[in-house]
C-alpha cells in the first residue's frame, strides 16, 4: 500500500498505531490494582514492604523506556515503523505470559524490564502517525493518539481490578490475549507508512537517550517547545504520582473510589483528546490550544489547594482533562518543524523527554507531598504538592512566549 493510499485512508490506517497506544497505556494502568496482592504472594510480606518492591519496579520500567525509546524511534526511521512495532508487541506478549507464571520477584523484574524496553512503541506509532497525517490532520490525529492512551488508563485499572476476582494473575493472561490479537494484525495486514526511499541509515549517535534529545538540538525552533513540553509533564505527573497517598490522607478514600476517579479522570482525558482538540481547531492554532492546555492545567491544580471535601474532587475531574489539550498541540507544532526523514528520531526524543519526566516527577511530587503531611510538617496541607505542579505548570508558559516571539518576527521578515 502506497503512503498516498495510506493518507487518503488515514483514520483506517491509524487504527493499529492507536491500538498499540492503548495497549502500551493499559499494561502500565492495570498492573496498580494488580501488584500488590501479586508482590504480597511472591514475597510473602506485608503491604508496606511490597510497595517498596512495587515502587523499584516502577523505576525499571520507567527508565528502561527512557533508555530504549530513542533506539526504537531510530530503528523506525531505518527499517520503517511496521517492523518495529510488530516486534515489539510480540516481546510484550511474552512479557505478559513471564510476569502471569512469576513465582519469584526476579521474574519479575525481568518482566517490567522486558515491559519498559518493549513497551516504548510510543515513539514509533507517534511517527506513523506524523507519516499519514498532512496538515490541521495531524494534530486530530495526534489527539486521537492521546485519546487511545487516555482510555488505556481508563481501561486498565477498571478491568484489571475486576479480574483480580478471578485470580491475580488473570488480568496478565488477559493482557496477552489482546497483545496477540493486535501482533496478528499488525503481521499480516498493518501497512509500512515509511517509503524506502526516506528511509536513512541508523546511527550509533541515537542509542544515547541523552544524545537522542541533543540531536533534536539541531532544529533550534523546537527547542523552547521542547523545555514547554518537559515542564508541563513533569507537573502533570501529580496526579499519578500522588492521587492514591493525597486522597487517603485528606479524605480516607478507599482503594476503589482512588481507582474510580483515576479511570475516570482518564476518560475524560480520552474525550478531550479524541473530541475537543478536533474542535478547537476549527477555530485556533496548534499554539493556542497548547497554552490553553498549560494555563488550564495550572489554575486546576491551585484550585485543589482549596478543596476539602471528597464529593468536590468527583465535581471537579472532568475539568482536570482540559491538560490533555498541551501535548497534542505542543508536539504537532514541533513535527511542522523537521523534515520527514527525521520524524522518528523527533518521536524518540519526546519519547525520551516523556520518559524522563516520568522517572523524576515521583521522586519530586512525592518528596514534596512527603514535606507536607510529614508528622512534624511546618505547615500539614495533603495537597500542597498541587501547589509545587502549579507553578512548574505556569514556568512552561516561559518558553512558550518565547517561541511565539520568535515565530512572529519571523513571519514579519
Amino acid at each position: 500500500m502506497t503512503l498516498n493510499r495510506i493518507r487518503k485512508n488515514g483514520s483506517h490506517a491509524a487504527y493499529f498505531a492507536m491500538i498499540t497506544v492503548f495497549l502500551d497505556a493499559f499494561g502500565i494502568a492495570f498492573i496498580s490494582p494488580v501488584l500488590p496482592d501479586l508482590l504480597e504472594e511472591i514475597t510473602g510480606s506485608n503491604l508496606g514492604n511490597a510497595a517498596i518492591y512495587g515502587g523499584y519496579l516502577t523505576f525499571i520500567y520507567a527508565f528502561m523506556q527512557f533508555i530504549v525509546s530513542p533506539i526504537l524511534g531510530n530503528l523506525s526511521d531505518s527499517f520503517g515503523r511496521r517492523p518495529i512495532l510488530v516486534v515489539s508487541l510480540g516481546a510484550l506478549g511474552i512479557d505478559y505470559l513471564i510476569m502471569g507464571f512469576a513465582n519469584s520477584l526476579w521474574l519479575l523484574f525481568f518482566g517490567r524490564f522486558i515491559a519498559g524496553i518493549f513497551g516504548a512503541t510510543h515513539a514509533t506509532a507517534s511517527a506513523f502517525i506524523s507519516d499519514i497525517s498532512n496538515g490541521k490532520q495531524r494534530t486530530r490525529n495526534f489527539g486521537l493518539l492521546g485519546a487511545s492512551f487516555g482510555a488505556g488508563f481508563v481501561a486498565g485499572p477498571l478491568i484489571g481490578g475486576m479480574l483480580t476476582d478471578y485470580g491475580v494473575r488473570v488480568p496478565f493472561f488477559a493482557a496477552f490475549f489482546l497483545i496477540l490479537l493486535n501482533f496478528i494484525y499488525g503481521l499480516f495486514i498493518f501497512p509500512e507508512s515509511l517509503p524506502k526511499e526516506k528511509r536513512r541509515k541508523f546511527t550509533l549517535t541515537g542509542v544515547n537517550p541523552f544524545k537522542g534529545l541533543a540531536e533534536c538540538t539541531r532544529f533550534p525552533s523546537i527547542m523552547p517547545l521542547f523545555l514547554a513540553l518537559f515542564l508541563f509533564l513533569i507537573a502533570d505527573h501529580v496526579y499519578v504520582s500522588v492521587w492514591p497517598y493525597y486522597t487517603r490522607e485528606a479524605f480516607e478514600w478507599s482503594s476503589r473510589q482512588v481507582g474510580l476517579t483515576l479511570a475516570i479522570f482518564g476518560f475524560f482525558h480520552a474525550l478531550t483528546q479524541a473530541f475537543l482538540v478536533g474542535v478547537l481547531l476549527k477555530k485556533h492554532d496548534e499554539l493556542t490550544i497548547a497554552l490553553i492546555g498549560i494555563v488550564s492545567s495550572a489554575a486546576i491544580m491551585a484550585t485543589m489547594l482549596f478543596i476539602t471535601q471528597g464529593w468536590v474532587i468527583y465535581a471537579f475531574l472532568p475539568f482536570t482533562a482540559l491538560g490533555g489539550l498541551a501535548t497534542p498541540g505542543l508536539q504537532s507544532l514541533m513535527t511542522q518543524r523537521v523534515p520527514a526523514t527525521h520524524q522518528g528520531q523527533l518521536q524518540g526524543g519526546i519519547g525520551s523527554l516523556t520518559s524522563l519526566t516520568t522517572v523524576l516527577s515521583p521522586l519530586i511530587m512525592t518528596r514534596t507531598f512527603y514535606f507536607f503531611t510529614q508528622d512534624h510538617a511546618a505547615y500539614y496541607h495533603p495537597a500542597g504538592v498541587f501547589g509545587l505542579s502549579a507553578f512548574v505548570c505556569l514556568l512552561a508558559i516561559i518558553p512558550l512566549s518565547c517561541f511565539t516571539k520568535r515565530h512572529r518576527r519571523k513571519n514579519q521578515r
